[in-house]
């Protein structure tokens, strides 16, 4: 009979909400990589979500950086005490405030939420001191930075576009964009499956270090193969079922998007992911590419943005992180008194 000790099932509860979570992330932030190329008619719906599973799944198997930054920096798995609930905790918060906001159509991130779950889990089951301030400070910077980058790039971008194609006619423009559009979704999909996918990975390896299923040396952050591919797959397979609410919201709701602006959109959100993705830090794929949708609109007129939209959106950012983690030190706190 096969060990079925309390650690044994919660370590299962943990892989089944990772992947869950994984799937969730893939459904909830599908609109990310797909809604400009939808909404200018570009690719229809259905291949859109094939396109963006294909290469979710691709770029999810090609990087592990930022698994091990996930795993490895905001606390330590070696010394975290009770941390397979520590694990449980973060993953019910991400899910729970994942799926509130994927009700409402409000693109939140993933990220943050995950990042702040982990975070708060820690400080709920050891205190601050668990916390590894210089590590979670680079994440935290990370997230800030990037959409702010990204808004300025697609500000950029968008202008240098224009003016490459200024004296091209309309309908000739518009048909080039399309056919553009479907490279930069490609793009924007493996970019996104390379930095989002890794943090599931990042927390089951945590979990599996920390409740001692995984034995490595100290520093040591190796991921393991089955890790991978399962988080691989949930991703792909929630990017395959979409996210509708969302599409409308990032495909339409903030601007309206011609081809040449969702191409210019798309192409300066996959470069920021992917530089970030290979400085192996995380990021929230979807400020990064709401960002460079609001740099790409305000470069055009500034009333072409619906900023109360925008900052609707905004708020949703800047509460994702402390939300989840006060969320998931309360689910600690109940975990821990029933497990």
């Amino acid at each position: 009979m096969p060990d079925l000790s309390p650690e044994v099932i919660i370590l299962v509860l943990v892989v089944i909400m990772a992947l869950s979570f994984d799937f969730i992330n893939g459904f909830h932030d599908t609109a990310n990589a797909i809604a400009t190329s939808v909404s200018t008619r570009a690719l229809s719906p259905r291949t859109a979500i094939i396109i963006a599973s294909i290469f979710n799944l691709v770029g999810a198997l090609t990087y592990t950086g930022v698994a091990k930054t996930i795993g490895g920096k905001i606390t330590d798995p070696f010394k975290l005490e009770n941390g397979l609930v520590v694990v449980l905790a973060a993953l019910t918060a991400a899910i729970l405030w994942n799926l509130i906001t994927w009700w409402f159509g409000i693109p939140s991130s993933s990220s943050h939420a995950i990042i702040g779950g982990v975070a708060g889990a820690a400080v709920g089951a050891a205190g601050f001191g668990s916390i590894n301030m210089e590590g979670f400070l680079d994440i935290v910077k990370a997230l800030i930075i990037s959409p702010i980058v990204a808004f300025v790039i697609g500000f950029i971008v968008i202008k240098i576009v224009s003016r490459l194609v200024a004296n091209t006619a309309y309908h000739k423009t518009n048909r080039s964009f399309r056919f553009l559009q479907v490279l930069s979704a490609s793009w924007q999909s493996f970019s996104h499956g390379a930095n989002d996918a890794q943090k599931t990975m990042g927390v089951i390896t945590l979990a599996l270090l920390s409740g001692g299923f995984l034995h490595q040396a100290p520093g040591e952050f190796i991921i393991p193969l089955w890790v991978k591919l399962s988080a691989a797959l949930a991703m792909a397979l929630g990017t395959s079922v979409g996210g509708w609410r969302i599409i409308k919201t990032m495909g339409g709701k903030i601007m309206k998007i011609k081809p040449i602006s969702g191409f210019s959109a798309d192409l300066s959100s996959a470069l920021i992911i992917t530089i970030f993705t290979m400085l192996k830090l995380p990021v929230s794929t979807t400020h990064v590419i709401t960002s460079s949708i609001l740099g790409v609109g305000a470069s055009q007129k500034l009333n072409a943005v619906k900023w109360g939209l925008a900052g609707r959106i905004l708020v949703t950012w800047v509460i994702t992180l402390p939300v989840t983690a006060l969320l998931a030190a309360a689910c600690y706190v109940v975990f821990d008194v029933f497990l």
